[in-house]
Parts: C-alpha cells; structure tokens; sequence
C-alpha cells in the first residue's frame, strides 16, 4: 500500500486535472444511476395511466442524461490518459536524473537492459494504474456505493438477498491480488533480463558473429522470451478465471431478484417499475464486477513496477556530496593521497597504504600489472569512488568537502574503454562544451592529431559515426577521446593508457602534442610501454595495490625491482639494436633521446 501511495503522490502535482478527472466521474455515476431509476418510473407510467405523453418526455430525458453521460465519459478518459502520461513522465524523468547522479558503485552492480525495463515497461505500467486504477477504479467505487444504497433504500430485504455474493467476490479479489503481484514482480524481472540479453546482443554483434554464436544467443533469447510469455499468460489466466467467478456470483445474485422480487410484485408490495429497476441496477453491477479483475490486474501491476522503480529511485549512492560542500573555481592542480585505502567491498581490498603527492604541472606516470590497482587510483581523483580509509585533496582541500560538479570541472579523464556517442564528430569533441565555439574545437582535434582526417569526410566535422563510433578506428575513437577532454582545459588531466589503440606513428604525433599540451597541468599518465613514462616527472610502479616503488626513471632503471625488470623486457632490447648491439650499464640513459618514442615493443602481462 505504502507504494501505491507514493505513486499516487506522483498525481498531486497536477491537482486541478485529478480534480476535474474525478468530477467527470462523479458526473458519470450520477447518470449511470439515473437511468434505471427513470425507466421503473415509465413502466409504472404504461402500467398506471396507459399514456403515451409521458413516456415521450421520460424518453426524451433518457437521451439527454445520456449525451451527457458520454461527454462525462468523453472528460474521464480524457483527463485521466493525461494524467497518467504527464506522471509517467515525471516518473521517468526522475528515474532517469537519479541514474545520472548514482555513482559508479551502483551501476557496477546493475545490469542496463534491467535499468532500461524499469524506465519502460515498469513506468507504463505506472501510467496504466494512474489512468485506470485510479480514475477507473474511482468509478467503479461510487458506482457500486450507489448501486448499493438505491438498493438497501428500495427494498432492504432484497437487497440484502442479491448482495450475498458480495464477501465471496472481495475474497477472490484479495486473494488474486496477493498472487498477480508476485505474477508481476517475476515478469517483470524475467523482462529485465530480457532486455540484458537484448542489450549485450547488438552491442557486441561484431563478437557474436566473430564466434559464429548465433544459436547460442537464440536460446538465451528464446529463454527468456518464453518466461515472460508464461508469466503473462498466467496473469490473463487468473484474470479470467476471476472475471468468470464474479461474473456468475452477479448472475446469482441477478435470478435471487427475479424469483424473490417477483414473489413480492405479485403480492403487491414491489410495483412493476420498481421490480424493472432494482434489475436494472443490479445490471449495473455488472460493470464494477467484470472490471474487477482487470483493476485488481492494475494496482498488482503499479505495486511490481513502483517497487523496482522505488528500488532505484531510493537507492543510496556509495559517493554523496556533503549538504554544505564547496564550488570551487579552477584548481592549481595539486593533488595529495594521503595513506588510502579503498576496496569494492569490504572482503576485496585494491588499494593500501597509497601516500604520494603530484606537485601542480608536473607527469606523474603508474605503471604495474593488470589488476595492481592503477585505474583504481585515478579513479578516485573525481570521485568516482570514495575512499575507504585516509584521504585525496587538490590544492590542500579534502576532495570530499567540494561539491562533484566543480571537481569533475577540474578533472579531465580520457579512459581506456572509449565511449563514443551516436552523433557527429562535433558533438562528440564538445560533449563536455556544447558552448564551445568551432575554432576551439578545431584546435582540439587538431591537437589530437584528428583535423585532417575530419576535413577528409564529406560532411566534415558534422559527419555521423555510427552508434559507439563504429565508423571510426580504435585509434580514430582515442583520439576523439582525447580531443574531448582537452577541449575541457582542465588543470588535472587524466590519459588512463589513452595511447593503447594507436599505431606507433600516430602515438609519436600525440605525443608531440600532448607534451604541449600538459604544459602547466597535473597530468596523471597509465601505460603500458615504458617509452611512454620513462620522461616523466614521478613514476609510481604498483603492486598488489600498494607503491612498490617511486621516482625517476633514471633512479628506477638502476635499482632492482620491478621496474627493471619491465625495462629489460621493453627497452634495453631495443637500446641494443640501436647501438648496433653494443652493451650499456644498468643506469646508462645515453640511448634515452633515440627514437625510442616510435619503436616500441608492448610485453603482454606488464601493464
């Protein structure tokens, strides 16, 4: 009851309608009850007076109240369909802005394709609740109030006698209600599910077909297709069967009226009209009754879909901004760690002991191997994650006490699993500047090596890349990527192995670039290939979670560890070949300014 309640307080924000909404259905009770009321009054007239006059003035009336019985109606259904679509657009709207702002502790959790059934399915099934359940079901309420007065005013006797079947009818009702919402809780899961599947399908059809595995994907599909199809069938099975009861406990009721009441019309204590009328508004009852199932079908449907809605929209996130955080201007760019902790969960530690600083303008390089916990510091910079134990400041101030907009403000990141959107080459370099003017994002794309190819296109920087950029190469997205952020101008600059999906002549022309371009920003660099870190100014070497080793590379290169064991793999080979096979000292950099930037050799295993 609790969700019905807040769906309904989705409503109060358009009062007028809901009011307006419920008047035309008390208009159209109203006339609904007059009807049969009217009727028993003209068969009392042809039995009394055997007079045609008044039957033409009471038939009359029967036309009017109907005409205004149907643009009642007409206002019901009108004002009711538009209540339910503007709060299923609240609803989903809400729904949509609380996604943007759950941090990224939540989404690791959830699956998208069960994220886009909530904002689909399960809000229309809010909508058809709030356009049925409660504006249809209001009327079917009042209908059966009235019916039932009228009747007990009529004759008490009879009416207590055609109303016995009443209990039997709200019994199947709760009891049907308790069972179609766990129908519907199911289905709606299983569509979720559905939806996953669907979802991971066509974005990864390029590996599906890789792996000739169509079939496969088939049955997944076919899986859960099936199970949503059963879960509603079983709905429309119980609400059948309920439709069917009700519908014989009302004929019951309807042939009790019959003998009992022409019992009485014989003995005459009923009239004819009266005994016509009493019928008639047991035939109203009909309505309310065959409706039954289908608004018991409404509100276990709006429970299931507010509880996975409410489930999201209630849903605490891992990363909260403080009610009286600061909105900071542009930083310096001075970021400390001061002994941080941090773990997914509580039973998986990443990060122990991290205590570094990265001074304003300076490269601060990580290297170590998959899984030591490189991304997982840089990820922590703009909070997409909160630390567990010790903290981060930029320029002297906790990071926890700002607010996320101005640090993310302050932070550009270019991730190593590029995401490129379904728009032009334009929209997707101003992604984070949809102000910018044109000649800024050209010297981006400049920049980033990518002008000449966008002044290849026919459309040029207006040009459609498809969805996720599949028109672009790897190294085409990654320099977009790149172009992107630093359209941003951010004083913290983020390239989490940016250079990973680039040929060696492009990654040099980056380069040149971005040495550039880091002039006077922190810039945070993960790589794979020591020739891309080896000229920066702090090299953090990760493992396990923890800095296993700082400092420079000329430092490093000399002290035995990790680092050098990764620059015998990469370097030294080709510090060999270079000098024509001659020998250098463990610390030698003589080599270190021989283009070694375009002729690189990426180890497997040593990132």
């Amino acid at each position: 009851m609790r969700i019905l309640l807040r769906l309904i307080g989705f409503s109060f924000k358009y009062k007028q309608r809901l009011l307006l909404a419920y008047a035309c259905t008390i208009a159209v009770t109203a006339f609904a009850l007059a009807i049969p009321w009217i009727l028993g009054i003209a068969v009392d007239e042809v039995v009394r007076s055997g007079e045609v006059g008044p039957l033409i003035f009471l038939a009359s009336l029967i036309l009017v109240i109907s005409v205004l019985r149907g643009v009642a109606a007409y206002g019901q259904q009108y004002l009711g369909e538009a209540l339910g679509q503007r709060v299923a657009y609240d609803i989903r709207n809400t729904f949509y802005e609380r996604l943007q702002r759950l941090s990224f502790g939540f989404h690791d959790n959830q699956r998208s394709g069960d994220l886009m059934s909530r904002a689909t399915a399960d809000v229309e099934g809010v909508r058809m609740f709030i356009q049925g359940g409660l504006i249809r079901g209001a009327y079917m309420v009042l209908l059966i109030l009235g019916v039932s007065v009228i009747l007990i005013i009529s004759s008490w006797k009879l009416a207590l006698m055609s109303l016995v079947f009443v209990p039997f009818i709200i019994l199947r009702t709760a009891t049907i209600m308790l069972e179609m919402r766990r129908n519907w809780m199911a289905e709606r899961t299983e569509m979720g599910h559905l939806n996953t599947v669907l979802q991971e399908n066509l974005a990864g059809q390029r590996v599906v077909k890789a792996f000739a595995a169509e079939d496969l994907e088939s049955e997944k599909f076919n899986y859960h297709a099936s199970e949503v199809a059963r879960y509603g069938f079983t709905a429309e099975r119980l609400q059948a069967i309920t439709t069917s009861l009700n519908n014989f406990f009302l004929l019951g009721g309807t042939g009790v009226i019959l003998w009992f009441g022409g019992l009485q019309v014989v003995n005459g204590s009923m009239t004819e009209g009266e005994l016509v009328s009493f019928v008639l508004f047991m035939g109203l009852l009909a309505i309310p009754v065959r409706m039954t199932a289908w608004i018991v079908n409404s509100f276990s449907r709006a429970m299931s879909s507010g509880e996975r809605i409410f489930y999201v929209l209630d849903a605490e996130s891992p990363v909260k901004e403080k009610r009286n955080a600061l909105d900071i201007p542009r930083v310096r760019g001075d970021v400390r760690f001061e002994d941080v902790a941090f773990g997914y969960s509580e039973l998986s530690p990443v990060l122990k002991g991290v205590d570094f600083e990265a001074p304003r303008a300076k490269v601060v390089a990580i290297l170590g191997a998959p899984g030591s916990g490189k991304t997982t510091v840089v990820h922590l910079i703009p909070r997409f994650y909160d630390v567990s134990e010790g903290r981060i400041t930029v320029d002297g101030m906790d990071i926890r006490d700002v607010t996320l907009a101005s640090l993310r403000r302050n932070v550009g990141i270019v991730q190593q699993d590029v995401f490129i959107f379904t728009s032009t080459i334009r929209a997707n370099i101003a992604y984070g500047s949809v102000d910018a003017p044109m000649e800024d994002v050209v010297r981006a794309a400049k920049a980033a090596q990518l002008h000449d190819y966008i002044e290849s296109m026919p459309d040029g920087y207006d040009t459609y890349v498809g969805e996720r950029g599949v028109t672009l190469s790897g190294g085409q997205r990654q320099r977009l990527a790149i172009a992107r952020t630093l359209l941003l101008d951010p004083p913290i600059l983020i390239l989490d192995d940016s250079t990973s999906s680039v040929d060696t002549e492009t990654e040099h022309l980056i380069r040149q670039a971005l040495d550039t371009l880091i002039q006077g920003r922190t810039t945070f660099v993960i790589a794979h290939r020591l020739s891309s870190v080896k000229n920066a100014d702090m090299i953090l070497v990760m493992k396990e979670g923890r800095i296993v080793q700082q400092g420079v590379h000329e430092e490093l290169v000399s002290v035995p560890g990790p680092y050098q064991e990764i620059y015998e793999l990469q370097l030294r080979p080709q510090e060999v070949e270079v000098n024509g096979g001659g020998s250098l000292t463990s610390g030698g950099t003589g080599a270190a300014s021989v283009s070694l930037e375009t002729r690189t050799l990426n180890v497997e295993g040593t990132s």
